[in-house]
């Protein structure tokens, strides 16, 4: 397993990621972020202050520092706007080479673009969408439909600029988002292809302005999963946060729960951009993805395909790296999803719920076993709490807690009313029927595969009268799989109103 880090050398700040790869797969172990302002005041004369410059070269050789003695074999370092505009680029490069041994490579407008589409649309389900990613000096927007590009645009004003460039003008900090507002429509008007986007295209918000966003929001809604990948914004709920941030002064913001201290200057100027896109292209709601350029980065050097076309199934990808992360017998875990999956679609005469249910199983089945490396008595309890903390793409914040659920029972019905209050916001009373019947089969499929061997190779179910015949078809003795799955019978028929009968 090779370990790399990745900077990102941006106009806010600069991060270190240390991901390790391996088997087509990544997965993050460490990470490092310092707030350099690398392109503040720029826009005076185009040039990077020296003191950003020190401050900048000061992080990365701290950076380097910890990669060192986290073993990194490689270091991928890229820059975007501040460093791609600084008429001083080359001696800035040619120091960061010199003092900390790192080589930069500046990231045109379409590379960036095309990394924060990868990242983006390798982690979510989202066929089609208009992609608004806030940096510190550059704004881009990226509309794709099928998972191709098709027009991409970078607006050189990010949130640092352009609260240097509106602070001067003896305005309130209210008056100041408006003057950006308006500023902003302006700049969207210039777009040629930007109103011709159908409104019903789904808006991805990018970078750490909405995720900023996300973490105030978590807190007043006292939202339970700490997930921001994937989390949905009505525009009335993000007006809310706005109007409350914009009317405050820095020192007010400050003490913003959820907001970076580091960036409570730059948030009122982000939010203005949010504001004037949602408004321009009548946008009622959009989503966040957790994911963008260094995601995009990792996507290239895990899975060298994503460069040419992106992952067709983002979910059992997913799935699949956790798999191998959690160390889960990956045999026994293809094989329980494939009973399970066979369970679902034979016996939907009986549980008739839709396909989107079939997802939910899917990821419960997957992750099922990964709470025993943690205790094997009370593994479902714990593989209930790894589902929901594990960051899987692919999946609404919502089939996540289902599917979490699903695994925390599924061993026996052990569904406790105070356990599901704290979700109350994501999951209603009508859907604990269903993460009890899935749970059901759930263990059913996984006891069909109690040895982890393979004997029971597949299941035909029929329904006559009052009871349910699962005729197994065997590559072996299934004595104990079929016993251990016959002990779900009472739940069974508890939950299905049938009697179960396992052959």
């Amino acid at each position: 397993m090779e370990k790399i880090g990745i900077i990102d050398l941006g106009s806010n700040s600069a991060r270190l990621v240390i991901v390790e790869l391996g088997d087509g797969h990544f997965m993050v172990v460490d990470e490092l972020k310092e707030s350099v302002r690398l392109g503040q005041d720029m826009d005076r004369d185009g040039f990077l202050k020296p003191q950003r410059v020190a401050e900048t070269i000061k992080t990365l050789k701290m950076f380097k520092r910890l990669a060192d003695a986290k073993g990194v074999e490689r270091i991928i370092a890229v820059a975007t706007a501040a460093v791609r505009r600084a008429k001083n680029q080359r001696s800035f490069l040619d120091e960061i080479q010199a003092t900390c041994g790192i080589r930069v490579n500046v990231l045109s407008e379409e590379e960036e673009a095309t990394l924060v589409y990868r990242g983006v649309i390798n982690s979510m389900d989202t066929p089609r969408g208009i992609i608004l990613e806030i940096g510190g000096g550059s704004t881009k927007i990226i509309y794709y439909n099928r998972r191709c590009i098709i027009n991409y645009a970078n607006l050189p004003f990010g949130a640092v600029t352009l609260t240097d460039l509106f602070s001067d003008d003896g305005l309130t900090p209210e008056q100041q988002t408006d003057k950006i507002e308006e500023f902003f429509t302006e700049q969207f008007k210039k777009i040629d292809w930007l109103s011709s986007v159908d409104p019903d295209t789904q808006m991805i918000g990018v970078g750490g302005s909405f995720r900023n966003l996300y973490k105030i929001h978590r807190i007043i809604t006292k939202y339970p999963l700490n997930i921001v990948h994937n989390y949905h914004f009505t525009v009335d709920d993000f007006v809310a946060v706005y109007e409350m941030v914009r009317v405050l002064d820095v020192e007010k913001r400050k003490r913003i729960r959820g907001l970076s201290p580091a960036r409570a200057d730059i948030m009122p100027a982000a939010l203005a951009i949010i504001k004037s896109f949602t408004d321009y292209l009548h946008i009622s709601r959009f989503s966040i993805s957790g994911c963008g350029l260094r995601e995009g980065i990792m996507f290239n050097q895990a899975l060298p395909m994503t460069v040419e076309r992106p992952l067709a199934d983002v979910l059992s990808y997913s799935l699949s790296t956790l798999v191998k992360y959690y160390g889960c017998d990956e045999k026994h875990v293809e094989h329980v999803v494939r009973l399970a999956i066979q369970l679902f679609k034979q016996l939907r005469v009986l549980h008739k719920f839709p396909r989107i249910y079939l997802k939910v199983l899917k990821i419960a089945a997957s992750l099922h076993c990964c709470g025993t490396h943690i205790r094997y008595y009370s593994g479902p309890i714990h593989s209930r709490y790894m589902i929901m903390n594990s960051g899987i793409y692919g999946a609404s914040h919502k089939e996540i807690v289902l599917a979490a659920f699903v695994a925390g029972c599924y061993k026996k019905e052990n569904l406790s009313p105070q356990d599901y209050l704290r979700y109350k916001d994501i999951i209603k009373d009508e859907d604990l029927e269903i993460i009890r019947k899935l749970g059901i089969l759930l263990r059913i499929a996984e006891c069909l595969d109690r040895s982890g061997l393979g004997m029971v190779t597949g299941i035909n179910c029929d329904v006559l009268g009052d009871s349910v015949i699962m005729k197994t078809e065997l590559a072996g003795d299934a004595t104990l799989e079929i016993r251990q799955a016959m002990e779900a019978g009472p739940e069974f028929k508890r939950n299905f109103k049938k009697n179960l009968e396992i052959l």
